[in-house]
């Protein structure tokens, strides 16, 4: 680890990954949204792994789900975004797919939190925006975010970015991040490397760290 000004400036994934500092944002992993998805297997093998690497590890985790508003609460730009996605020309015609309580809405089965973990809930795709998570992650001290989940084209790419302009690392798990396009998530993943902001691992590399550092944590216990 680099020392510059009083500044600790990690270098390697082991370093980054400290489990004190260190957030799995597990992303939107909903009944509703994986159904859109193909191929969501493995993705979902990937980001149970993570999630299994974070809790043995004792990593903070934190949820997210999107949230639709009913219709009499959208303006213009929730229909923009829902008419797009939705391909539709006519706003009578948009049906909000994630409203709460809805089937869609719950997070998937196998992907439950426990009671030390936290949903929370937005309606953007940034997760930082509207929601605690910028407050939480800075009350606990945490300096760096992983992120898993579907999808990454959609929401985990600006919810990266949004985690750089706010002074947290983001590690992006590249198998444990579903898409629904594959260009644009190549495209996403490719941009997010040129921009520098974030570390791109894999859930093979994201769990050995873990393992390595619990490992350490251990021995320095004893």
């Amino acid at each position: 680890m680099k020392s510059y000004l009083g500044q600790r400036l990690p270098e390697t994934l082991d370093e980054y990954l400290d489990p004190q500092h260190l957030a799995l944002i597990v992303y939107d992993m909903q009944v509703g949204i994986r159904s859109q998805v193909r191929g969501t297997a493995p993705v979902t093998a990937a980001v149970q792994a993570a999630l299994l690497a974070a809790r043995t590890a004792g990593v903070r985790v934190i949820f997210t789900r999107h949230m639709s508003l009913p219709k009499e609460l959208m303006g213009a730009m929730g229909y923009r975004t829902a008419m797009a996605w939705q391909h539709k020309s006519d706003p009578a015609e948009v049906a909000p797919w994630f409203l709460r309580d809805s089937p869609g809405f719950a997070l998937i089965p196998e992907l439950q939190p426990r009671p030390s973990e936290v949903i929370f809930d937005k309606t953007t795709m940034s997760a930082f925006e509207g929601t605690p998570l910028a407050a939480t992650l800075r009350d606990c001290g945490v300096t760096t975010v992983a992120f898993a989940g579907i999808a990454l084209e959609v929401g985990i790419d600006p919810s990266a970015r949004h985690a750089a302009d706010l002074g947290f690392v983001p590690v992006i798990i590249a198998d444990a991040c579903g898409f629904g396009h594959p260009e644009a998530g190549a495209r996403a993943l490719e941009a997010i490397r040129y921009a520098g902001d974030a570390i791109i691992a894999d859930i093979s590399a994201f769990t050995a760290a873990l393992g390595r550092l619990q490992r350490v944590a251990i021995v320095r216990q004893t």
